[in-house]
């Protein structure tokens, strides 16, 4: 693991809201708007917007944890503009916090973790599950 960061870097990236997107279970569509569980996924992409810059060759990431506060709504075809940023490196943890936003609106933040571990053992250990 490499890490060419400094606490308090940014990374940012943007995701249009899709219908599949939308808060939905098998009894059906709740809300037609972007979903906590959708939001809590891209959230952790910009955690790993980090990580890919930091895994080295034999190397992956993996989600260790994750807090969402949903604020407000995004509706279909909005775009929500991530913005994570690196808050420590503990070992091979990777902790940044983020924030969700449509226009100035605030829609989500909180904080999420992924460590960077050697992806044989990885895999070992999924194998191993089954």
């Amino acid at each position: 693991m490499k890490n060419p960061f400094q606490t308090g870097d940014v990374k940012t990236f943007s995701y249009v809201v899709t219908k599949e997107d939308t808060a939905k279970f098998d009894s059906g569509e709740v809300h037609a708007v972007y979903s906590t569980f959708a939001l809590c996924r891209d959230a952790e992409w910009s955690g790993r917007l980090f990580v890919l810059e930091m895994k080295e060759d034999g190397e992956e990431g993996i989600g260790s944890g994750i807090t969402v506060k949903h604020l407000s709504p995004a509706l279909i075809g909005q775009e929500v503009i991530f913005t994570a940023t690196l808050t420590a490196v503990n070992g091979n943890e990777v902790v940044t916090d983020y924030v969700a936003r449509v226009n100035d609106r605030v829609i989500a933040e909180g904080t999420q973790w992924q460590k960077i571990v050697n992806r044989e053992k990885l895999n070992r250990m999924f194998e191993s599950l089954r």
